[in-house]
């Protein structure tokens, strides 16, 4: 079983509404190959909600309690973004998932860029608080980008 970012599978949970929609990826989960996934709604933000960018390094430093996740306003997320990880964790082993294909640049799904932090838009290499967390746990993460590849 593959497992999915909701916003791929064309589901609108987006912080701004939106969705991300991959017909390949809506295609799997039409196919039951794979079940959709928001870290973010399952770690208790609602839809819409403000922009949220990792503060001070990368998924792996929010794990480790070096770094935070904060919104636009200011205000320090980090709790729910771990809580929507550990239960997207708990998730992919209960379905046993080979693989799991995640929204690129996100704080929480990001496998290889996400935002710098400032809110301005600027990227930087490095991955999200689930994807850290699923890898840390032996599970191979990609986006959307790469998982064809």
């Amino acid at each position: 079983m593959i497992l999915v970012s909701s916003c791929l599978a064309g589901m609108k949970v987006r912080y701004n509404g939106t969705d991300c929609l991959d017909e390949k990826i809506q295609k799997l989960l039409n196919d039951n190959q794979a079940i959709a996934v928001c870290p973010e709604l399952l770690g208790g933000f609602s839809t819409p909600r403000e922009p949220a960018e990792i503060i001070g390094g990368n998924g792996e430093d929010v794990l480790a309690g070096t770094a935070k996740v904060v919104d636009r306003s200011g205000t320090d997320v980090t709790d729910m973004y771990l809580k929507g990880a550990y239960i997207t964790l708990a998730k992919a082993q209960e379905v046993s998932a080979t693989m799991v294909v995640l929204k690129e640049n996100s704080p929480s799904c990001g496998s290889s860029m996400i935002y710098n932090g400032e809110f301005k838009g600027k990227k930087i290499a490095g991955n999200g608080v689930t994807t850290a967390l699923l890898r840390k746990n032996g599970i191979e993460v990609t986006s959307e980008e790469n998982w064809l590849l």
